[in-house]
């Protein structure tokens, strides 16, 4: 087992929340906002709310649980039991090696500016994607130490264009872009409840300090302070750099834009600083995936050290890594990457994003139930402020209600279905569970 020396401290945790939240997705939004018009801000600021009382949940959740390895698992076993705990785990796991798949492509399309055969040659793209998850599979097969240094790297790499973008275009915004103040001629309620729909999947991913608390320098304390200063920064980030591409781009043509934050790059510096735009998206992206890929190990040792899953996953290498969790996670990621690029399995593909959604919301309301629980049976060890960590408590659970029933029926249908398919497996170890303590 790693010593406390080479566990993850203050800014390596920090770097993973900053680095999980904010992947090439984030680069889009913008546009995917612009016809509502500069209302949408309103959204962003309604979502950083809501996302501020979720990360609040995890951050009591990790002081009041501490060197708890799962995070959103481990909460909601502690809380419900091996049913709601398998349950969550079983959707959450899914939703990350999609979710990876998903990275994968994204990283794949933003080399493409840099390699346009990217975009003719399937087999080239294909290898491109395998290559990077095989390669940070490697690196967190190293043990956290190389993880953690990946991601802080890669997390510095992706702020830069952000921040220069977002901080230097507010000297190039033209005010009269912000107007029509609401541009969509739906009700100022509908348009910020969709606006926000659209900015709370930049928030996804606040959890994931909580993930390797095993691996993190005295937990109780560093995870919450990682998991409010990743929120924080993301949140800074996001809201300037709407403000500054809404203010350098006119709505009619942001809304067309495939490429927004290069687009004003170009207007701030030239032409050429579009490849500095396409750079951070590629760096996004991988940094993205290789947070997710340390998870992605983390989750499914987590089950098995409590006998909810395969024994097998529990095993770690000689540098602490959970290697058996992150190669065979990494296979289904490859697998899920491969059905993009076959026409029969694209809209597979796009069903299991749906149910990604849904099973990374889920937890989010879960957890929010527990941390009420778990708020009121330690209340004795808590002076005073029962009343306000149970109000905390309540404005995340609502919160995470209105999350999902935004998140489209589709993804409800496809998530609730990807939920189901895991009581099989459920019932199947829970008798070997059962089993193995009668023997004994």
């Amino acid at each position: 087992m790693a010593g406390a020396s080479k566990k993850l401290g203050i800014w390596t945790s920090t770097s993973l929340v900053v680095g999980s939240m904010i992947g090439s997705g984030v680069f889009l939004v913008p546009a995917a906002m612009a016809s509502f018009g500069s209302i949408s801000l309103l959204g962003w600021l309604f979502s950083a709310i809501g996302a501020f009382f979720v990360a609040r949940v995890f951050s009591r959740l990790s002081e009041m649980v501490p060197k708890s390895v799962g995070g959103p698992y481990a909460y909601t076993h502690y809380g419900f039991g091996d049913f709601a705990g398998f349950m969550i785990a079983w959707g959450y796991y899914i939703s990350i090696i999609t979710a990876n798949a998903a990275i994968t492509i994204s990283f794949v399309s933003a080399m493409s500016t840099f390699f346009p055969i990217l975009t003719k040659s399937p087999v080239l793209a294909v290898s491109t994607g395998l290559v990077a998850i095989w390669f940070l599979a490697w690196v967190n097969m190293r043990g956290v130490t190389a993880s953690g240094k990946m991601q802080l790297v890669t997390t510095i790499l992706k702020l830069t264009p952000l921040v220069v973008i977002s901080v230097g275009g507010l000297f190039f915004i033209r005010l009269e872009n912000f107007h029509p103040f609401n541009s969509s001629g739906d009700s100022i309620y509908n348009v910020i409840n969709k606006s926000a729909t659209i900015a709370l999947f930049s928030f996804v991913g606040i959890e994931c300090a909580t993930i390797p608390a095993d691996s993190v320098e005295n937990p109780g304390k560093t995870i919450g302070r990682a998991t409010m200063l990743g929120l924080l920064i993301c949140t800074v980030v996001y809201l300037l750099g709407s403000i500054s591409i809404m203010g350098i781009i006119p709505a009619a043509t942001l809304a067309k834009s495939p490429t927004p934050y290069a687009d004003a790059a170009a207007i701030m510096f030239g032409n050429n600083a579009r490849y500095w735009a396409a750079a951070g998206m590629a760096v996004a992206a991988f940094g993205a995936l290789n947070g997710w890929t340390l998870i992605q190990g983390k989750l499914p040792y987590a089950i098995a050290k409590d006998k909810l899953f395969p024994a097998i996953f529990a095993r770690q290498n000689k540098k602490g890594a959970p290697f058996v969790g992150i190669a065979v996670s990494s296979t289904f990621v490859s697998l899920f990457m491969l059905m993009n690029y076959t026409k029969g399995l694209v809209e597979q593909f796009k069903i299991l994003i749906l149910l990604s959604t849904f099973t990374t919301l889920v937890p989010y309301l879960f957890c929010s139930a527990a941390f009420m629980i778990v708020r009121l049976q330690t209340k004795h060890l808590y002076k005073g402020g029962l009343f306000v960590g149970l109000l905390v408590g309540v404005m995340a659970f609502c919160y995470s209600i209105w999350a999902i029933a935004g998140s489209g029926p589709d993804t409800v249908y496809y998530g609730f279905l990807c939920l189901m398919a895991g009581l099989p497996f459920y019932v199947w170890i829970a008798y070997k569970k059962k089993v193995t303590v009668d023997n004994n």
